[in-house]
């Protein structure tokens, strides 16, 4: 059960990570349209976005062992536990406001996450 919640841990900051890391990338690129520059200094050179897709990678190569050696109902919604991550991620690095309301959802989720892990 520790080694699930382990990897389940670890994936769901891969995927904040991914996709925390999208969201910087996407705020980096110009305006899009069909030209070379776009291509070039919005997706080639754009660093931020390759970092991105290297988490995307290990975190989907991680969900492949996960679903292949746990029981698939035990595993999927471990998932939710990138919300916790979310959260911290939006008011540390975005500065952004959350509620207390939200707080409860993602608490309520953690408590349903290990109910179901047990």
């Amino acid at each position: 059960m520790f080694r699930l919640i382990f990897l389940a841990v670890t994936q769901a900051i891969l995927m904040c990570t991914c996709q925390s890391l999208f969201k910087v990338a996407s705020d980096k690129m110009p305006s899009f349209s069909w030209s070379w520059a776009f291509f070039r200094d919005g997706i080639f050179l754009n660093w931020t976005l390759a970092l991105s897709g290297i988490c995307a990678i290990a975190m989907m190569v991680e969900w492949v062992y996960m679903v292949r050696n746990y029981p698939f109902h035990q595993v999927y919604p471990l998932t939710s536990l990138s919300f916790l991550f979310a959260m911290f991620v939006s008011i540390i690095f975005f500065k952004e406001t959350v509620e207390w309301q939200q707080w409860v959802g993602v608490f309520l989720i953690l408590g349903g996450c290990f109910l179901i892990a047990k």
